[in-house]
């Protein structure tokens, strides 16, 4: 009976023990949303085959109001952690950004992805590459006559910027006609090219005039298929500035204004605080619910090692890209990072495959027979095995190797570029006039063959390639090097063509057709140096190549008489060899799940996973709290 009352005790004091430890559990009233299923008729836009279909569906759809309710928080949480677990703090993949005060987006060498296109600034649509579906976003809806010339795009009732004047129409033309007007503005030259005039149909509805027939339009332009597309602007802002010189920043005014659901909190250098905007459009429209984050964080860590160490300590929930090895170190000092692929190869398959570029304004990589010379001696295996470590492949044209894709380039023999024979990169420098010196570089009129690769400040999987080139043209003779410059510094001197080759990626621009891609490298996009270029700065001029790509770029996609046409031109590529096209980009992106859960991944595939792309609002929408 002792024992009894004995273990009765020690029970009762265990129990007073893990009360008095446990924290105070507190009733606090929070502006919630509630949700209600429906069932309603809807149009949905996906690309089946290389082909943008609408369709009307039956969904269920939640339809959300805003109300207060009271739930229970922990009281003696440290403000810091409360802080803390109302938070998603993100990598800025770009580093530091020069100027903080700089919020126009159509300002060239505008930075965006330090939560300006992710927080604030929403797109119309946005492709996703796990479903196909364009995903109406700011826009409910797009048509186009028969002959693809001209568009309409219909925005969603209810959207308001957030100093609550309503978005309509008039700001869609507004946006447009300022870009056709300055041409010099960021992207305008694309809406130079193909958008002859702009009208208001109705208070939602804009129509778009072509120049020709364009079946990609909406697709290209104005859906977030890599990194981010054209936005709109509040006219009631922007119709007195100067869009050249206006920075669309005063705090004092409630600027920048735009129509994301999070508003500007702090901006420096290096770190971007934005809080959550309870009074977002969104939720009223019956769009989407609040975001859960109410504060949103975009910092700069400088190195890998101590992107690495952050999210180790918990202090970072989303990194852009590391190294295979050091994602092995962070799961080993924080379990709860993952990475797209819970198994090798670990990381996303990024559509912008890496290239060593060149500009063919310099001597002597405007001659072909030169630049093929550079190719023959580039081991993209090794490439792959010193600078991926594995986690990557060679690239055997410069399309990223996706399904809708590889069927073109099974079409073409590869040999020319993806053949690895530095005795043939030597005979035809030879061939050319050149001559080894003394010091083992060749060498033509008392000038050395050299070679100076630029690489972005703060990328770590361009450096590297560039590294290994660097030492591969070494190896036969070429006096290769590289050397960082700052990432706005990077963009700038490509553009302009203040560089002699660089680790790029530009020819970025194909997921489901070939057109994109090729069209980079059009001869309409050529520029003397000096003048920014909004396409092809390596200002390759060849009008035969250029020719077949406007004949591909009027074709449906995914129409059969695309075969040949790309064919022909790929072959006239390979033979130029204007970049060298060098690996397929792979992005080991690993998220924190100790604060936030329900990241994308191969295993949740809700959305691709770069959260420095405009797609990342889809992202913030689906994040979860963990405790």
């Amino acid at each position: 009976m002792k024992q009894k009352i004995w273990f009765l005790l020690f029970l009762m004091m265990g129990l007073l023990l893990i009360t008095a430890c446990s924290p105070e559990v507190v009733e606090v009233t929070r502006v919630v949303t509630e949700t209600e299923i429906v069932t309603e008729e809807v149009e949905v836009t996906r690309v089946v085959d290389g082909e943008v279909i609408t369709e009307t569906v039956t969904e269920e759809v939640e339809v959300t109001r805003v109300v207060e309710t009271v739930v229970e928080v922990e009281a003696d949480l440290p403000e810091s952690e409360l802080l803390r677990r109302n938070t998603v703090i993100f990598d800025i993949g770009g580093g530091r950004v020069p100027d903080p005060t700089s919020w126009n987006p159509y300002i060239p060498g505008a930075r965006e992805d330090m939560g300006l296109h992710q927080a604030m600034m929403e797109p119309l649509f946005i492709l996703n590459y796990e479903s196909g579906e364009i995903m109406p976003w700011l826009a409910e809806s797009f048509s186009q006559n028969d002959a693809n010339d001209v568009w309409t795009i219909t925005l969603r009732e209810g959207i308001k910027w957030s100093d609550g004047e309503a978005m309509n129409a008039e700001d869609v033309v507004f946006t447009m006609n300022m870009l056709l007007e300055n041409p010099d503005l960021d992207m305008a030259g694309e809406i130079n090219t193909w958008v002859a005039s702009v009208e208001q149909v109705d208070d939602l509805t804009t129509q778009f005039n072509l120049t020709g027939a364009n079946p990609r339009f909406v697709l290209d332009h104005f859906a977030v298929k890599i990194y981010g597309r054209h936005n709109i602007m509040p006219e009631h802002i922007w119709a007195d500035q100067d869009p050249i010189t206006f920075t669309n920043y005063d705090p004092d005014q409630g600027w920048p204004v735009f129509t994301g659901p999070y508003l500007l909190e702090s901006a420096s250098e290096t770190e971007f605080v934005y809080t959550r905007n309870d009074d977002w459009w969104g939720v009223e429209a019956g769009f989407e619910d609040l975001p859960a984050p109410e504060r949103l964080v975009w910092t700069t860590f400088g190195t890998e090692d101590t992107k690495v160490a952050a999210m180790s300590s918990d202090g970072l929930d989303s990194l852009m890209d590391i190294s295979l090895g050091a994602f092995f170190a962070l799961q080993q000092r924080n379990p709860n990072a993952i990475a797209y692929f819970s198994d090798l190869p670990y990381a996303w398959p990024d559509p912008c495959a890496r290239n060593i570029e060149l500009n063919l304004t310099v001597e002597p990589w405007n001659n072909a027979d030169m630049r093929r010379a550079l190719n023959f001696a580039v081991d993209r295996d090794e490439i792959v095995t010193i600078g991926y470590e594995g986690a990557t492949l060679p690239s055997e044209f410069f399309f990223p190797a996706y399904s809708a894709l590889n069927p073109y380039v099974d079409l073409i023999d590869t040999s020319p570029i993806t053949t690895h024979d530095p005795d043939q990169a030597k005979a035809i420098i030879e061939a050319n006039g050149y001559a080894l010196n003394d010091d083992g570089y060749y060498e033509k009129d008392g000038q050395q063959l050299a070679i100076h690769i630029q690489t972005p400040e703060p990328l770590l999987e361009n450096q590297k390639i560039a590294q290994v080139v660097v030492e591969q043209w070494q190896r036969i003779g070429i006096n290769a090097t590289a050397g960082n410059v700052a990432y706005g510094t990077f963009w700038d001197n490509f553009f302009n063509g203040n560089y002699e080759s660089r680790s790029g990626w530009q020819t970025c621009g194909s997921i489901n057709e070939p057109w994109a891609s090729m069209n980079t490298l059009n001869v309409s996009h050529v520029v003397p140096v000096g003048e920014r270029a909004s396409s092809n700065a390596w200002r390759w001029e060849n009008d035969e190549y250029s020719a077949l790509v406007d004949q591909i770029g009027v074709l449906p996609l995914g129409d059969p008489a695309i075969d040949d046409l790309f064919v022909e031109a790929a072959n006239i590529f390979m033979e130029e060899m204007p970049i060298i096209p060098v690996t397929q980009a792979k992005k080991i992106i690993p998220f924190n799940q100790t604060y936030w859960t329900n990241w994308p991944s191969a295993d949740n595939p809700y959305i691709h996973p770069p959260t420095w792309w405009q797609s990342t609002h889809v992202i913030i929408h689906n994040l979860e709290p963990a405790q």
